[in-house]
This record gives structure tokens, sequence and C-alpha cells, in this order.
């Protein structure tokens, strides 16, 4: 499967538009998770536990999207964008949504 943000696939006609796709993570942030993320608060530096997170969340999003495109019968998504929010009372859950235009490219 090719995937892209841009709009075109350069040496790929695209030959039949499937439509909008979509895939969604919401992740809770324990707070074992947030004890060691106070510590990179307190002596500084990057907060991997945080990183970690955020990746697998967005590779999953963007795997999820992959998935409905295939179902499309797509074997491309062109135009991606990944959005990122927080939610929660306190802030305590992650979402990450991917979206993209399923097509089918020769």
């Amino acid at each position: 499967m090719i995937t892209t943000t841009t709009a075109t696939i350069q040496g790929k006609e695209i030959v039949e538009y499937k439509g909008l796709v979509f895939g969604e993570v919401v992740s809770g942030v324990n707070f074992i998770k947030d004890i060691f993320s106070g510590l990179s608060d307190v002596f500084g530096g990057r907060n991997s536990t945080y990183e970690t997170e955020l990746k697998e969340a967005r590779d999953e999003a963007i795997q999820e999207m992959i998935q409905r495109a295939e179902a499309m019968g797509a074997n491309a998504v062109i135009g991606i964008d990944i959005d990122y929010e927080v939610l929660g009372e306190k802030n305590g859950m992650l979402m990450v949504s991917a979206s993209g235009t399923a097509v089918v490219v020769k």
C-alpha cells in the first residue's frame, strides 16, 4: 500500500477515487507513566515514555486507515493528515486520527 501526504504519486496515475478513509486511536495514559514523565520534567530531557506512546498510537491509526482503504479495494492512500488531541476530564487520554483519500493507482 502506497501512502503519502501529497495529492499525487510521482510516476503513478490515479484511476479511481474510492473515498475518504480514517483511522482513530484513543489511548489512556496511566499514572505510572505520569510518574516517570514527571521525572523528565524535573531533570530535563526528552520524555521517551510519552514519545513511545505517541508513536505507537500514530502507527496504529495509520494501520487502521490502511486496512479500511484495502477493504474498499484501494492500493494507495493520498493526502494523509494526522491529528492529535488530548481528551478526558484530566487530559488523561490521547487521540490520534489519520485520514486520507483511498485511491487506485496504476
